[in-house]
């Protein structure tokens, strides 16, 4: 049964002190995001964050890590089918942010017909959604290590 939440997950590796971010072009859509999808029965949003890895990029992502970035998106996203069971006032849902750093090969899985490692700013420009791109400025703080009071 599909959990009433969402997750993203951002694959990340650093090359030459540069932090580079996989991003994925969706098959059923001419978009490109991070990994994405819906929480099972009872997981929680990590445990959701990990299979959901698994299954679209092949990767057992052991070193995951929550990023502060939690949006939420609107109900009619999904079909009644993913919706019958939630409460009935669930207009929106929450999206949680994850992030670990990707180091094996990448194996798509049928929702992705191609991925592509990208600097910061070639990332922001191809992703299609804001949430995205928000969970995507957090990260690169945090790889950068910059001070938010600047």
């Amino acid at each position: 049964m599909r959990a009433p939440f969402q997750i993203l997950a951002l694959p990340y590796k650093i090359v030459d002190d540069v932090p580079y971010y996989c991003v994925f072009h969706r098959a059923d859509h001419d978009q490109w995001q991070f990994v994405a999808g819906g929480g099972e029965d009872a997981e929680t949003p990590l445990d959701a964050a990990k299979r959901e890895i698994l299954e679209e990029i092949g990767i057992r992502a052991e070193q995951i890590f929550a990023l502060k970035n939690i949006t939420y998106v609107p109900n009619t996203c999904f079909s009644k089918t993913h919706r019958q069971n939630w409460d009935k006032d669930a207009y929106i849902i929450p999206e949680y942010s994850f992030a670990f750093e990707c180091v094996p090969k990448i194996t798509l899985s049928h929702e992705h017909k191609e991925y592509v490692w990208l600097t910061y700013e070639k990332a922001r420009d191809v992703l299609h959604w804001d949430s995205n791109k928000t969970a995507l400025y957090e990260l690169d703080c945090r790889l950068r290590d910059v001070d938010a009071r600047d």
